[in-house]
């Protein structure tokens, strides 16, 4: 039923003129299975995962004819509806088909003993199938810091054009690009609410409203600060567009380029120190001499292949029963993540809580009889025939509506807090089941946090997920000074007006409440840190080579020093592209 819905939004699709093509055929591509490729004797680039990074490295690298390009995913293909329609996110995340269903381990998770999901997609995209459809860089503060670090080539100025030749967006601006394989489409849904609450922060945080968060990245004035309505990863047609879907585009047309999905690759073929290729289940698949495997497998993915093929601390190999082929201590060090606060306020304005409410908790259920009752929910027909029309309405929405980078304080070098505004409120992680009441949502995290944890490998080849949250005074202070930022905006005059009360507020902002109540962003990052050979935690240099080893690069979020000041999607993207550029040999 799903997948002939698809068939009929295409046939009503009307692409944004202001926009790149349409790649509604991409979409539909989606559908049509991929054959299991006879396997080459060797290929010229091995890449295992096909997210953020690996989906957009294959299809640039396999743009060349002549180079021979194997993209190993262990997930599903990406046929399902629920990837592409919009505001369906909600049913991939959780869900065995699609997420690797990792959780944190508790005692060491620093949320007072509590485990939570980290959702990790395991589907053609990766996480970018799975994710709220948010367009973030980051800002110029990030960047520049990689590169003080050592990262030469990695600065603000450096990596723009990587941002800009990656993506197609509606923006006739020196810092946008047009005509990449990313389609970014401007928010939609507009409403009195978002615009509030918009003016509101503004306001408050003394930042400006921007058209969108890449236009004051590298403003020397904001540093970074502002207001916006998110960006979406849409195409013009009115879907998601994953790093999946330019595979769609071209997958028919490059013999060069194989997708071989549904298979985990268990470990790297090491001879001495070189890679020679990857080990599945089943076989030994190898890289062509001069040839190279990248790990794109993401901040959790590419350290355990590298920790179960021997490449680690030695004691933690050893720990683990592994023999260690090649000492590298920060393997699996330096784990970073966004921790969210979500406080939300009841307002006396529409909201999807009582617009949508019951339609989401019967879409939520699935099966037949869920979706039965949802369709028959005359308040789903308005939404579904706009979305098929207008590709507009509360099925075209992404996870969140307005995006606010703000300080903190006045002495921080860059801003150091996210707002995700949301006309709505949610009960239950990950959060789908709107609550019966209007209100909506500001959730708020910590953009550079101080606390570090680890990936630590155990005997059963199994990772234990250990975050420490909130383990430095300057991080345990920031998450209570966010809660309070976020009851100062909504103290503003223009939700006053509109009666804004926080729901169920606990009699004490502190330390105990911050943990009892965070959960993660989704935004795991630094396992594979990038630096000189001088730093004893780096994995890979400023090439993304692994030091110490020839024919293997970490080309994802894992390579990331310090986290960006944003969701990290388009700074992985633009990784994978300057390491494309890197590889064949467009570099300076």
């Amino acid at each position: 039923l799903l997948q002939h819905s698809i068939c009929l939004l295409a046939k009503a699709s009307k692409p944004s003129k202001s926009m790149g093509r349409s790649r509604l055929g991409a979409t539909l591509r989606a559908f049509i299975p991929i054959r299991k490729p006879k396997l080459r004797s060797s290929y010229d680039y091995i890449v295992v995962g096909a997210g953020s990074g690996g989906g957009h490295l294959a299809y640039r690298l396999s743009e060349d004819p002549a180079c021979n390009v194997l993209l190993i995913e262990a997930g599903r293909q990406d046929n399902t509806p629920f990837v592409h329609i919009p505001v369906m996110y909600f049913k991939t995340i959780g869900t065995p088909s699609s997420d690797w269903m990792f959780k944190t381990h508790g005692p060491s998770s620093g949320l007072g003993g509590r485990s939570i999901a980290w959702p990790r997609g395991k589907i053609l995209g990766g996480s970018s199938s799975l994710n709220g459809l948010l367009y973030i860089r980051g800002v110029k503060y990030d960047f520049d810091s990689w590169a003080a670090a050592g990262n030469e080539g990695w600065s603000y100025n450096d990596v723009l054009p990587h941002f800009c030749s990656s993506e197609d967006a509606p923006f006739v601006d020196d810092v946008r690009g047009r005509g990449g394989p990313m389609s970014i489409s401007d928010g939609a849904n507009i409403t009195d609410l978002a615009e509030r609450w918009s003016t509101a922060c503004a306001e408050v945080c003394n930042v400006p409203r921007v058209r969108d968060m890449s236009l004051t990245a590298g403003d020397p004035d904001t540093k970074g600060a502002g207001v916006s309505y998110f960006s979406n990863m849409k195409t013009p047609a009115g879907f998601r567009c994953s790093t999946a879907i330019p595979l769609h585009e071209v997958r028919h047309e490059r013999p060069n380029l194989h997708i071989l999905c549904n298979e985990e690759v268990e470990h790297l073929d090491v001879a001495g120190d070189r890679v020679e290729g990857v080990a599945t289940k089943d076989e030994i698949i190898k890289v062509s001499p001069g040839g190279e495997v990248l790990l794109c497998a993401g901040a959790i993915g590419s350290p355990h292949i590298l920790m179960k093929s021997g490449i680690g601390a030695p004691e933690a190999m050893r720990n683990a029963g592994i023999k260690c082929l090649h000492a590298l201590p920060g393997v699996g060090e330096n784990l970073q993540d966004h921790l969210q606060l979500r406080p939300k306020f009841r307002v006396n304005a529409p909201t999807l809580n009582t617009q949508l409410g019951s339609i989401v908790k019967h879409a939520v259920r699935g099966g037949v009889v869920g979706w039965a009752l949802a369709c028959a929910n005359p308040k789903g027909w308005l939404p579904g025939l706009e979305f098929i029309f207008k590709r507009s309405g509360p099925v075209s929405m992404a996870a969140s509506q307005v995006c606010a980078l703000v300080n903190s304080s006045p002495d921080v070098p860059a801003p150091d807090l996210q707002f995700h505004f949301q006309p709505m409120s949610t009960t239950g992680t990950p959060a789908v089941y709107l609550d019966d009441f209007d209100a909506f949502t500001a959730s708020v995290c910590i953009l550079r946090p101080e606390s570090r944890g680890r990936l630590e490998l155990l005997p059963d080849k199994s990772l234990r997920i250990s975050p420490h949250y909130l383990q430095t005074p300057g991080d345990q202070a920031l998450a209570i000074r966010s809660l309070e930022v976020a009851r100062e905006i909504s103290n503003h005059p223009l939700l006053r007006e509109i009666g804004a009360k926080e729901v169920d507020p606990p009699p004490k902002v502190d330390l105990e409440y911050a943990q009892a109540v965070a959960q993660t962003i989704y935004h795991p990052a630094g396992t594979c840190k990038m630096g000189p050979s001088s730093d004893p935690n780096a994995v890979v240099d400023p090439s993304l080579k692994v030091h110490g080893l020839e024919g293997v690069r970490v080309v994802d979020c894992s390579i990331m020093p310090t986290i960006v000041s944003g969701n990290t999607h388009a700074p992985t993207v633009m990784i994978a592209e300057k390491t494309s550029r890197l590889l064949r040999g467009d570099a300076k």
